[in-house]
């Protein structure tokens, strides 16, 4: 069953320990997302003219 104390005493414990990203923390993971994307859609451009080449 649903423990609505136990479900409060947790959430505290992590907003506790959260913090708002700094500037050079908040630039370091849109830099590292930015570069995941650029990859994942080169490497889905790269499938696609595979695919039709090969037709």
């Amino acid at each position: 069953m649903f423990d609505l104390k136990e479900f409060v005493k947790r959430s505290e414990r992590v907003i506790a320990i959260t913090h708002k990203p700094k500037e050079h923390e908040y630039r370091q993971m849109a830099l590292t997302t930015g570069i995941g994307m650029a990859l994942l859609g080169f490497v889905g451009f790269v499938i696609t003219m595979a695919a039709y080449w090969l037709r």
